[in-house]
């Protein structure tokens, strides 16, 4: 069968057709005591239910030790610090001893063996969280605007992720049999054979649907990058309604040009009361129109490429009853977080903490995992908010607590003020090696003492203290978001990246390739010579993603305008 063929239908919706509930044989599998792993197609079952099933990739030379990471379904990345405790507690039991904060406010477990699998997600369900549709052809985690700074409407917003999170959520009865009553479901019963979900259908999705909402300024969800996004319009400290946008994803293959990063259409404005009949009819408009033969063209954003915004508004307007009307003005500034202590707008406090590459972990003289989990037994009243630019927000904090909270993060090593340098603060990098199948080169592994070099290298050409946006990923599929990143490096091969420039600090705009392939090794040598330009031929306070997309650019551009000429001619 050819993955290809737009006549038939991918591997993926075979399996999704023939078991309908995802049941699968997982719960089969955990039930022997002699299997580590799981077979290839209840791999692709596993996902729906959190999971991805990987080996430790520097073990390979001496055989495959299968493990698996599970993603909780966290909506709008916030947790009770007793629900935080739990996840810490399972790291230690069940995984590698770390939490990993994911680009879309979750948590990822590492190095959790197949007997593991099980007692991991009952305790997750039992603190009132949840593995389902973490991952796989459904709707993931949906996120939302994490920081309580400026406005009450922040919850209003948060209220309308949680309800979004609810009516998006796959119905299979299988979640509940598997991980909670140990049940393995029978295939052949027609009610579980003929199972259809009343939202997905019988095949879910054609691939992955990620659902975000945002409040201006701040677009710390990267709200473009989204499948659906929702953009609050406040008027007066009060919420009018969304701007909603559509067809955003950052996936793309090496090599393959019919894949690419897209930004996100706005397509309307709405009341809050439509949220989740657009968001619905949204999904829908996927299900019934996404490729379902190619996976690698599977994604909402080609809907959008090849029918427009029109089709996609029409068809909204159309399955949801809701009169969508003109966008309404808004203003993106940065999309960073906002460290240290801050006061809220409801009086309490809120500390934002760095979190290098999203990993909570205990290093030499920065034990942050330890420090995390005794404030989260010993203030059970806080709020654990996880960023979409991996990092945890203590919110609801008490002035007499503050002193307290202090003292102890300093005991452990982790400051609260000053926590990191500003290139730090503004990097992002996916997990990569050795735990991700994907990968073709390290990120989390490489871009911490890469952006020690980068900072040597502005530092000595006095760009020292200029924020700029840089994020890595092991492969081209885009997890941490780099292709709005003022620099990023995208993984080609062992030790080898595509170099992008020209992202904006806002993510209103998508960067480009500047060279195929460059050896880590050598990003100073490259880099170099750009910075020396940027310093020489910038505008007044010109960052360096805006000073890429107006000289570099052009000159990309002037310089492939002949060959582009000569290949008309032929």
């Amino acid at each position: 069968m050819s993955a290809t063929d737009p006549l038939k239908p991918s591997h993926n919706e075979v399996l999704k057709g023939s078991v309908p509930t995802l049941a699968g044989q997982l719960a089969a599998t955990m039930a022997d005591p002699n299997a580590d792993r799981f077979s290839d197609d209840d791999t692709q079952f596993l996902k729906f239910h959190g999971c991805y099933q990987q080996d430790d990739r520097d073990l390979r030379k001496t055989g495959k030790k299968y493990m698996m990471m599970i993603r909780g379904r966290i909506p709008g990345g916030v947790m009770t610090a007793r629900q935080y405790a739990v996840f810490d507690q399972l790291a230690t039991d069940y995984g590698n001893d770390t939490l990993r904060l994911t680009t879309r406010q979750s948590i990822q477990f590492h190095g959790v063996l197949l007997k593991g699998l099980g007692p991991l997600i009952k305790r997750i369900n039992e603190s009132l969280l949840s593995t389902l549709s973490a991952c796989g052809d459904v709707n993931r985690n949906v996120t939302a605007s994490p920081t309580p700074a400026t406005s009450r409407v922040r919850d209003q917003v948060y209220q309308d992720s949680l309800r979004l999170a609810t009516a998006l959520a796959p119905q299979t009865k299988a979640y509940h049999a598997i991980w909670i009553d140990n049940v393995q479901l029978n295939l052949d019963d027609p009610e579980n054979k003929n199972f259809t979900d009343p939202l997905y259908g019988q095949t879910y999705l054609p691939r992955k649907f990620k659902v975000s909402l945002v409040v201006p300024p701040v677009n710390d969800m990267d709200v473009f990058t989204n499948d659906l996004g929702f953009i609050a319009i406040i008027e007066n400290d009060r919420l009018l309604g969304y701007n909603v946008t559509v067809g955003g994803g950052m996936g793309r293959s090496h090599g393959n040009t019919q894949t690419f990063p897209r930004l996100a259409d706005v397509i309307g404005f709405i009341k809050p009361e439509d949220v989740v009949p657009v968001a619905k009819a949204v999904l829908t408009v996927f299900r019934d129109f996404g490729d379902r033969a190619n996976r690698k063209h599977a994604r909402f954003k080609y809907v959008l490429e090849e029918r427009g915004a029109d089709f996609v508004r029409d068809e909204v307007g159309a399955r949801s009853g809701v009169a969508i009307a003109p966008a309404k003005p808004y203003r993106f500034t940065t999309t960073g977080d906002l460290y240290g202590w801050h006061r809220a707008v409801d009086g309490s406090q809120f500390l934002t903490l760095y979190v290098e590459t999203g990993r909570i972990k205990n290093a030499p003289g920065h034990t942050l995992k330890t420090a995390l989990r005794q404030i989260a037994d010993q203030s059970p009243g806080l709020e654990f908010r996880l960023s979409a630019n991996q990092n945890v927000i203590l919110a609801n904090v008490r002035d007499a607590d503050r002193a307290g909270i202090d003292a102890l993060l300093a005991s452990h090593g982790v400051k609260v003020e000053n926590q990191v340098s500003i290139l730090h603060a503004a990097s992002m990098a996916c997990p990569a090696l050795p735990t991700c199948g994907l990968a073709l080169a390290e990120s989390e592994r490489m871009l911490p003492s890469l952006i020690r070099r980068i900072e040597k290298l502005g530092g000595d050409l006095g760009l020292g203290g200029e924020e700029i946006v840089i994020r890595s990923t092991g492969c081209p599929n885009g997890c941490a978001r780099p292709y709005m990143a003022e620099i990023a490096f995208v993984g080609k091969a062992p030790g080898r990246y595509q170099l992008w420039l020209g992202g904006n600090a806002a993510g209103t705009r998508l960067n480009r390739i500047y060279k195929d392939v460059v050896k880590e090794t050598d990003i100073e040598a490259e880099l170099g010579p750009i910075f020396e330009r940027w310093r020489a031929e910038r505008v007044a306070n010109e960052r360096f993603g805006d000073f890429a997309a107006r000289v570099l650019w052009l000159e990309q551009a002037s310089a492939q305008a002949p060959a582009v000429a000569v290949a008309a001619a032929n």
